[in-house]
């Protein structure tokens, strides 16, 4: 390791002379100083025969290799400026000399060869030291601003601290070149900045050393990123819109509505009615007057609607078996039965829609005060018994959906029942209304030449019963909450026998996050067997289910393929898994060698 010391200028008052015997600042140091050992010089000559610089060689700190190039004069920028800025660029500390006593050479110092060595400099953070060399013949300068006498001939320490300022220099006064000038005063400076260049190197030579350990090194294998599982995506409901088409299509209807003079027939389902209505419960007899606790409710449905019985009314409904009589509503308002359909579109659209209701009514009767009063008439039908009547000012965003709240009170009770299902010895009480809008199987099995289109007692086969209610509680809210894995995969199968394609999507996904939600640990301890639900979710045609389930597998290879259940596996699904598994054969090759050359006697701990 060596330090590269430039220094430029002439300490000396007369110039540059041979003949003269004052020794300069440099060879003084390097003559004086305990640290200086194994000293050699050298001149370097110009074409014109006079020395440019000379060259010293020395040790110091005992084994760091000292150079020091000594130009006295300034004219090495003017003859050689290539020569000149490579000493410049090589140089870990450049001196700047100069006699304090020579006015003349530091302003053309100053002038002219400052802004080449601020050029050469740029970009570097090379340390610079200025030395003013010599006491001033003058004595002290006066530093009164009008008197100049004195600056003609000595350059001032203002003048020299302003010359330090522009190169970021260190400014030093040596007064005479004496041990104490030149080992403690401008040796400690010069010595410091020698130790920083040194420690600078050599940070900058370890931090080499380690980038080229590093290159030589055998690295570590790196471990790509698994393939992305597919995606699945879920269905939009379309249960109101389900209710909805039950209305347009009259299957099933279990009450006609008449006007007084038995013109026109309304059809409607007592289950749905009685999901968003508390009248119409009173009306079908769900709930008796004193359940109701709300006399407003009672007068509106004595004075609106009458129920009658017998077989003297025309059109009678379609749909229902012959052993369930329709149930006939006489309408004693002929304002409100003129809007009923409108009406019974309303509700079954969710009874959210009221601007639409309001619309429809307007254009119809054409006559604000019977719209009012049969709009009046619906919120009394939507009012809560006992409480204030919630439909005031009503708007779409303040009507509450009632089906899937509603229809919940009817699920898996006797009441309104028309089918009973007969599954593991036991009955489920249910609507053939909800089934038939909610299930395109069981519309066809209740409406078709099949024997369940006549009988009350229907069997199902393949599911269990909790299975089955938790298919039938999905018909009536849209919703479902599977308890585990498998009761999802059993409620996927039932729901793929009777085609209801949305909850087998449900159920995809409810499996899907449970099983991404597991950590590896109890993934490799579950006596769940996922080559199991592969296998039944390809048989049940679930084919987002079982793709998602081989990237599964072949995600988690390394704690499949130790279990036994790896072995059901296909060809086809094996080679599948081999393909896409993760980590792949290559990684785990390459960290089988990596963890030899680890353990080699290459890589062991050279301190231990």
């Amino acid at each position: 390791m060596s330090v590269n010391i430039v220094a430029f200028g002439n300490e000396r008052d007369d110039g540059f002379s041979e003949d003269n015997q004052q020794p300069s600042l440099i060879w003084s140091y390097l003559g004086r100083s305990a640290l200086i050992s194994q000293i050699d010089s050298s001149l370097s000559a110009s074409h014109v025969g006079n020395p440019v610089f000379t060259e010293y060689q020395a040790c110091v700190f005992g084994n760091v290799r000292l150079v020091v190039h000594d130009c006295p004069v300034w004219d090495i920028f003017d003859s050689d400026w290539y020569t000149s800025r490579s000493l410049i660029g090589g140089a870990d500390i450049i001196v700047i000399k100069y006699s304090v006593n020579d006015k003349t050479s530091f302003q053309e110092l100053k002038d002219s060869y400052v802004p080449m060595i601020k050029k050469a400099l740029n970009h570097c953070s090379v340390p610079v030291i200025i030395s003013a060399i010599g006491a001033r013949k003058n004595g002290v300068p006066c530093t009164c601003p009008l008197c100049t006498s004195d600056r003609r001939s000595c350059v001032t320490t203002s003048e020299g601290v302003q010359l330090a300022k522009e190169l970021g220099a260190t400014y030093l006064e040596l007064h005479t070149l004496n041990d104490f000038y030149i080992q403690k005063y401008f040796g400690g400076v010069l010595e410091y900045f020698m130790i920083q260049s040194l420690n600078q190197k050599s940070s900058e030579k370890m931090k080499k050393r380690k980038k080229m350990q590093k290159c030589h090194r055998v690295q570590p294998p790196q471990l790509e990123q698994p393939e992305k599982m597919p995606i699945l995506k879920g269905e939009a409901s379309h249960y109101d819109a389900d209710l909805h088409n039950l209305l347009c299509c009259c299957q099933c209807a279990d009450v006609a509505f008449y006007p007084e003079d038995l013109s026109t027939v309304v059809e409607a389902h007592k289950i749905i009615l009685c999901s968003v209505s508390h009248l119409f419960m009173l009306l079908f007899e769900v709930k008796s007057p004193a359940d109701i606790h709300d006399a407003s409710i009672v007068r509106t449905a004595q004075s609106l609607f009458a129920v009658e019985a017998g077989a003297a009314f025309p059109l009678a409904p379609r749909g229902i078996p012959p052993c369930v009589p329709p149930v006939r509503v006489v309408v004693k308002d002929s304002v409100f039965c003129s809007c009923l359909p409108d009406i019974l579109h309303f509700i079954y659209s969710g009874a959210f829609q009221w601007e639409r209701l309001e619309e429809d009514i307007k254009k119809k009767l054409k006559d604000p005060e019977k719209t009012e009063h049969v709009l009046e008439k619906v919120k009394c039908i939507l009012k809560t018994p006992g409480k204030l009547n919630t439909v005031k000012d009503c708007r779409s965003h303040q009507i509450k959906r009632l089906y899937n709240t509603s229809l919940r009170l009817f699920f898996n009770t006797p009441v309104l029942a028309d089918v009973i299902f007969k599954i593991q010895g036991a009955t489920v009480p249910a609507h053939r209304a909800v089934l038939v809008a909610r299930c395109e199987v069981m519309a066809a099995m209740f409406n078709g030449n099949y024997l369940e289109a006549n009988s009350i007692l229907v069997p199902v086969y393949g599911v269990s019963k909790d299975t089955f209610l938790s298919f039938l509680e999905y018909l009536y809210t849209d919703s479902c909450c599977p308890a585990s894995i498998l009761q999802a995969m059993s409620l996927l199968i039932c729901a793929e026998m009777y085609q209801v394609m949305r909850l087998q999507h449900i159920c995809e996904l409810y499996i899907i996050t449970q099983l991404q939600s597991m950590p590896s640990r109890e993934l490799a301890s579950t006596s769940l067997s996922i080559v199991s639900l592969l296998k039944k979710a390809k048989f049940h045609n679930s084919d987002c289910l079982s793709t998602w389930l081989l990237h599964f597998i072949a995600t988690n290879y390394l704690i499949f393929s130790q279990k036994p259940e790896f072995q059901d596996l296909s060809v086809e699904e094996r080679n599948f898994v081999e393909m896409h598994r993760w980590p792949s054969n290559l990684y785990l090759k390459q960290l089988a060698d990596y963890r030899n050359y680890v353990h080699s006697q290459k890589c062991h701990c050279t301190v231990m």
